[in-house]
C-alpha cells in the first residue's frame, strides 16, 4: 500500500484561514511539513514537523520518515496559485498525492478590501526579475506578491519612474495574523514607506492603455499639431514597423516633434513603455495633448536636448530618431552604452542628415542595416478631377546594434 501525501493549501498562515478540508487532513496526519514559519501556528497539534521548503528537501524528509503512513504538506495560501506545490508532483513519484485547495492572498486581500476580483490581473515580484510594469500599465486593477529583492517599497519606486507615481496602491503585510496591516496611497508615497519583505499589493489604474486597432495607423489630422513638424501617416507607418519593438520594450523616441510616432508606438505595444524626448517647450506640450487625446498613458513626455536628456531614461530596445540638432553620434554612443543590442531607424529629409546617419551606422558598425526612401503622394481635388500631390521624400535608415562588435 503506497503511502499517502496530502499538499495543502493553508491559507495565510493563520490556521483560522484554514478550510474545513485542510483542517482534517491536517489533524489526521502523522507529521507535517512545510516553511518554519507556516509551522509555528501547528507547534500546539501534538505531531512530528519538519521544517523544509523545496521539493528535493520534502522529499528527502518523507522517505527517511517510512513510519509515517499519512502526511501533511503544508503551504501557504492555495496550492494553485503562485505555490511552491507546482514543483512538488513530480518530486513525489511512488507515493499517493493529493492536494486541497485554500484560500489564495488575492481573494482574501480583494475580501478586505471589499473589491471584486473577476476583473483582476495578477504577477508576482516575488524573488522575480520579471517586468510587472506591462500588466499594470494594461489593467485597471493589478494584484501583486512582493518578496526578497522587490519588497512593496521598490516595486512602488519602479512605478514611479514609469510615470506612474500617481496610481493608487493598496499594500497588505501579515495578513490574517493579529498584526496584520493593509497601508493605502499613491504609489509615490508607499515609495517613501518601509515595508516587510513579504506582501502583497493592489494597483488600481483608471486609465490602463486600450488601443482603439489591433495595429497602427492613425490618420495625421487627427493629431494635434499647431506648427511643429509631424512625420506623415506614410513614413510613420514605415517607421513603427521597423522599430520590431518588443513586447513590454522600452522605445526612446528622440527629436518628438508632436509626438505621432511615440503615440503609435505606444498604442500598437500598450505593455511597452515610449519615452518620447523633444527640446522645444510648443512640441513638447504637444507631446502631452496627444498622449491624452489617444490615451497613451504608457508614454512618457521627457523634455530637453539629447543626448543630455538621454541619460536617466531606462534602456532602449528599440529607437527612433527623428532629430538629433547635430548630435546624432553622441546620441548613437549613450545608445550603445545603454543597451549594446538596441535596434535605431533615422529619418532624415536632408542629404546632410541621411549621409550623418549613414556614418554612423557604419563607426558605431550597426548590422542589418537598411535604407529606405519612401515617395508618398496624395489626391488633391482640382474641380472634377483629382490631381496626385507629391509629398517629401524620406529616408529610413534601420540597423541593429551588435554585442560581438562591441566586444
Amino acid at each position: 500500500m503506497k503511502r499517502r501525501i496530502t499538499v495543502a493549501g493553508i491559507g495565510m498562515g493563520n490556521p483560522d484561514t484554514m478550510t474545513a478540508e485542510v483542517r482534517k487532513a491536517a489533524e489526521g496526519a502523522d507529521a507535517l511539513i512545510g516553511a518554519g514559519r507556516m509551522l509555528e501556528g501547528f507547534s500546539g497539534w501534538g505531531k512530528p514537523c519538519f521544517a523544509a521548503i523545496a521539493p528535493e528537501e520534502i522529499r528527502r524528509t518523507a522517505d527517511a520518515h517510512p513510519e509515517f503512513a499519512e502526511i501533511c504538506v503544508l503551504m501557504s495560501g492555495d496550492v494553485g496559485f503562485y505555490s511552491g506545490a507546482k514543483k512538488l508532483k513530480g518530486a513525489l513519484e511512488g507515493y499517493e498525492v493529493r492536494f486541497l485547495p485554500g484560500l489564495s492572498s488575492l481573494a482574501y486581500f480583494c475580501a478586505k478590501l471589499g473589491v471584486s476580483w473577476d476583473d483582476v490581473r495578477w504577477a508576482s515580484a516575488h524573488g522575480r526579475e520579471d517586468d510587472v510594469l506591462p500588466v499594470i500599465r494594461t489593467s485597471p486593477k493589478t494584484f501583486l506578491l512582493t518578496g526578497g529583492s522587490r519588497p512593496i517599497q521598490e516595486v512602488c519606486r519602479e512605478l514611479c519612474a514609469a510615470g506612474l507615481g500617481d496610481l493608487a496602491v493598496y499594500a497588505g503585510e501579515r495578513l490574517s495574523y493579529p498584526e496584520e496591516r493593509i497601508t493605502a496611497g499613491t504609489a509615490a508615497e508607499l515609495a517613501g514607506m518601509e515595508f516587510d519583505s513579504l506582501g502583497v499589493m493592489l494597483v488600481e489604474n483608471p486609465r490602463p492603455v486600450r488601443p482603439e486597432f489591433a495595429s497602427h495607423g492613425i490618420p495625421d489630422e487627427e493629431f494635434i499639431r499647431g506648427k511643429v513638424p509631424m512625420t506623415k501617416f506614410e513614413v510613420r507607418c514605415a517607421a513603427v514597423s521597423l522599430l520590431r519593438t518588443k513586447p513590454g520594450g522600452v522605445v526612446w523616441d528622440v527629436g518628438a516633434g508632436t509626438g505621432s510616432v511615440s503615440v503609435e508606438a505606444a498604442l500598437s505595444n500598450p505593455g511597452g513603455a515610449v519615452y518620447a524626448v523633444e527640446m522645444k517647450g510648443e512640441a513638447a506640450e504637444l507631446i502631452r495633448r496627444n498622449r491624452e487625446k489617444f490615451g497613451a498613458w504608457n508614454l512618457v513626455p521627457v523634455e530637453g536636448a539629447a543626448p543630455g536628456a538621454l541619460e536617466e531614461l531606462p534602456a532602449p530596445d528599440s529607437v527612433f530618431i527623428g532629430g538629433s540638432t547635430g548630435n546624432m553620434p553622441e546620441i548613437f554612443a549613450l545608445i550603445r552604452e545603454k543597451n549594446p543590442a538596441a535596434r535605431v531607424v533615422v529619418s532624415a529629409i536632408s542629404l546632410e542628415t541621411l549621409a550623418q546617419a549613414v556614418d554612423c551606422f557604419a563607426k558605431f558598425g550597426l548590422q542589418n542595416t537598411e535604407i529606405s526612401q519612401i515617395m508618398a503622394a496624395r489626391a488633391r481635388e482640382a474641380g472634377r478631377y483629382h490631381l496626385m500631390m507629391g509629398q517629401n521624400p524620406v529616408y529610413l535608415i534601420s540597423g541593429d546594434f551588435s554585442e560581438e562588435q562591441n566586444d
